[in-house]
């Protein structure tokens, strides 16, 4: 990276990626220039309700494992939170994506949601790429033919197998999971 572009704010480098890779696609697959001219729509935002703070005993709870965190709604915000400060959002953010996408019952709606998760996370040059094995890549291509709740599986798997590795030691150590259970 030059030295000018270093100057620059992580949301414009994030923005730039971005925009590279959607020309890149339209140079190589023209037939696809819709999709690039007519965006995702945007759901509406929903109401966030405010999340129940958890007692000290419930958030100790979370260090048995890392599930015990993500499946407590306020445990999943504290996480991504964390996350973010360490500029690895993405892997919350697909985890997150694929627990929606198993959820999902419409062959339409799940159709464009799994080509969403793929061009945000799993392709190559995506602008939120999560750090996966060229097996995996594979093996979840070939499974987007078929679509079915397992089909992101073993990319979720890997990316739940980082982030307990990775992450979740560190988060346990944290300021914000610190002041939680005191």
């Amino acid at each position: 990276m030059c030295k000018g572009l270093s100057a620059l704010p992580q949301t414009c480098l994030e923005r730039a990626k971005e925009i590279k890779t959607k020309l890149g696609t339209l140079l190589q697959k023209p037939e696809n220039a819709i999709d690039l001219i007519i965006p995702y729509p945007e759901k509406p935002e929903k109401k966030t309700e405010k999340l129940q703070k958890p007692s000290a005993e419930e958030a100790l709870q979370w260090r048995e494992s890392l599930d015990k965190v993500l499946y407590n709604s306020y445990g999943l915000a504290t996480f991504r939170s964390f996350l973010r400060s360490e500029f690895s959002e993405e892997n919350i953010e697909f985890w997150v994506a694929c627990e929606d996408f198993k959820k999902t019952k419409s062959p339409a709606k799940k159709a464009i949601k799994a080509k969403k998760i793929y061009e945000e996370f799993i392709q190559t040059e995506a602008p939120k790429e999560v750090n996966i094995d060229h097996f995996t890549k594979e093996v979840t291509l070939r499974n987007l033919v078929q679509l079915s709740p397992a089909t992101f599986e073993l990319a979720q798997k890997r990316i739940h197998a980082l982030m307990e590795k990775d992450s979740f030691g560190r988060f346990l150590r944290s300021e914000q999971y610190q002041e939680l259970i005191k």
